[in-house]
């Protein structure tokens, strides 16, 4: 046999071939035969045929051009949201700046954080010794105990007048422990609202050399509970009781005058450009063009995108191929043909707008590559209630007239999170086909402690309470039934003092719509006359707390079979500069579905024997 091919320098000859048959391999693909990797780069096509017929087969022929857009122009016509009115219809006033728009929108009076409106003239407890100890750690120490006895917590007695207070163990304990030792500050507070001319010290006896002090220190602790909570400007608030949802509008200054953006089914949260509508009546034009901005246009992109370039795989979390749609899955298909056919031809411009602005875009001039200059226009001109017309974060039109549509885009004053605190209310709506009424369920009440408490058992406590102190005892167990009766009469079966009934009754003026009127149940406590239950919340006590009682009603199509949910909470942001921002809310959600009270009339209910 031959010898083995020996070869004493390997590189050499495989540099020069000289033995041909000899071939290395240490990758998956051939080592090239060059140290020259720019002519293998170039991806060479020999079959300049086949190229062509691939580009006719893909479409690429058909285009009008391949030019990329390189540079784009943007004029805008922006100016400032400046004014908020706590109604759609009502007058305007300056906004604040250094609030958020939520808190101005959603803030509740400080009466209704104190309990005065649900008829608790001891709510908020903790609150009202904060701002006493800020004041008496501001005053000299010889008036602290004048003080006390000027502005002081009231123990309840024990008798039915307070068995509100005194139901709750816990309220009663504190108000007694505090009685004679803590100031109540808000009642110096409210003594300081009430009249710009009153005085702190009251009946107190002040030297003429400590007033200065003394008033100081009374205009720090109304500045804390002032800058604390976020209070409504304007009177009434923006929430409307009736349609159970907020309604407000905010304007700014244009060309022809006040352009009025409303928003009159606002329920609460997160505050978008989607809640307005631009109020026909009002203004509509924009405001003067700015410097033209330019700027350069990126590729839009996306997870599982094709790749262009060589020796890369796209994401493998996309994959269109696994897609399927019907013919009637619209959005699908639309979203599968921009991804496989049209991806690349997306570029995004941005364009920086200022905070509480509404903006309009006056001209849009793109240069691409070849240098020649493109007009575009807005996709959503036309009619603003034509359905063929697309747009996206554009303002509807309010009103039932064909309008020209606003092009217009809002960037509201509002926040993107919030910390949120625990339900201090909260009343659920529901309906009782039963009963066919619907019923205010207070599924949480305001504690004079400043936190929630179910609503049931408040309203347990309380019966129990009158019951303790009349000398009532509770009844247990019926009478037994006498002379044979198997059969009890009932004129009317009672039900939770939480459920708050809501009648039917016609609009004035009209005998076919009808809106729901809050009514009462009488309390039926055996050895007690009957008394009407009165709700306690905030929420349904409408009207109660007036010198001059009047009528709480809620339009009907509010109630839906569903049921809805409206509560109160407080919310915190930070806003711009570090600044926290502290509101009380109000907020409206979906129900659960119908509920039963278990109201019935003239029943006859059978005893086992």
């Amino acid at each position: 046999m031959p010898d083995r091919i020996h070869i004493e320098n390997l590189e050499t000859a495989l540099l020069e071939r000289m033995v041909p048959t000899v071939t290395v391999w240490n990758r998956l693909e051939g080592r090239p035969r060059t140290r020259d990797f720019s002519r293998a780069l170039r991806a060479e096509v020999r079959d300049g045929l086949w190229m062509l017929t691939r580009q006719i087969q893909t479409g690429e022929l058909q285009a009008d051009d391949a030019a990329s857009p390189v540079l784009a122009k943007v004029a805008v016509a922006s100016t400032a949201i400046g004014r908020f009115a706590a109604s759609t219809s009502g007058a305007s006033a300056p906004l604040d700046p250094n609030v958020p728009l939520e808190a101005t929108v959603e803030a509740q009076s400080v009466e209704s954080l104190f309990g005065i409106n649900a008829g608790n003239a001891s709510g908020a407890i903790d609150l009202r010794l904060m701002l006493g100890r800020r004041f008496l750690r501001l005053i000299p120490t010889s008036y602290r105990a004048a003080f006390i006895q000027q502005y002081p917590f009231t123990a309840p007695s024990e008798s039915a007048v307070d068995a509100e207070r005194t139901a709750q163990l816990e309220v009663w304990s504190m108000l007694r422990a505090l009685s004679g030792r803590a100031m109540d500050g808000y009642l110096l507070y409210r003594r300081l609202k009430s009249s710009a001319s009153a005085t702190p010290w009251g009946a107190v006896a002040v030297a003429d050399s400590d007033k200065k002090t003394i008033r100081d220190a009374a205009a720090a602790m109304v500045a804390l509970l002032d800058g604390l909570v976020v209070a409504p400007s304007a009177v009434p608030t923006a929430w409307d009781t009736e349609r159970l949802e907020h309604s407000f509008a905010v304007e700014a200054t244009v060309a022809d005058g006040q352009k009025r953006l409303v928003a009159d089914r606002f329920g609460g949260g997160r505050l978008d450009w989607t809640a307005f509508s631009v109020d026909p009546r009002r203004g509509r034009a924009n405001a003067a063009l700015g410097e033209p901005f330019a700027t350069i246009p990126t590729r839009v992109s996306y997870a599982g995108m094709a790749s262009n370039r060589w020796w890369s795989f796209e994401d493998s979390r996309v994959n269109f191929g696994h897609l399927t749609g019907d013919t009637t899955d619209l959005a699908r298909l639309a979203f599968v043909e921009f991804g496989v056919a049209f991806a690349n031809d997306w570029f995004s411009i941005p364009l920086p707008l200022d905070v509480s602005s509404v903006s309009s875009i006056g001209g849009l001039v793109v240069t691409d590559v070849f240098g020649e200059r493109t007009w575009i226009e807005g996709a959503g001109r036309g009619l603003d209630d034509d359905p063929t017309r697309w747009a996206v974060f554009s303002l509807d039109v309010a009103g039932p007239t064909p309008e020209p549509a606003d092009l217009s885009l809002v960037v509201p004053p509002t926040v993107a999170h919030s910390l949120e605190g625990d339900l201090l209310e909260e009343v659920t709506f529901v309906r009782d086909e039963v009963a066919n009424m619907v019923f205010g369920v207070e599924t949480t009440v305001l504690s004079p402690l400043g936190r929630g408490r179910r609503g049931g058992e408040v309203a347990a406590d309380y019966v129990a309470r009158l019951q303790q102190v009349h000398g009532v005892a509770r009844v247990v167990r019926a009478p037994a039934l006498g002379g044979g009766a198997t059969d009890r009469y009932s004129l009317m079966d009672t039900i939770p003092e939480h459920w708050i009934p809501f009648v039917a009754v016609h609009r004035p003026g009209d005998v076919r719509e009808t809106q729901l009127q809050r009514g009462a149940l009488p309390r039926l406590v055996d050895g007690l006359a009957p008394d009407p239950v009165r709700p306690r919340t905030s929420l349904l006590r409408v009207g109660l707390d007036q010198v001059t009682v009047s009528a709480y009603f809620v339009h009907d199509e509010e109630v839906p079979r569903a049921g809805t949910v409206v509560s109160r909470r407080f919310e915190r942001v930070r806003w711009f500069g570090g600044r926290s921002v502290l509101w009380l809310a109000t907020r409206r959600s979906t129900g659960r579905g119908e509920a039963s009270s278990g109201l019935a009339f003239d029943s006859l209910h059978s005893e086992p024997r």
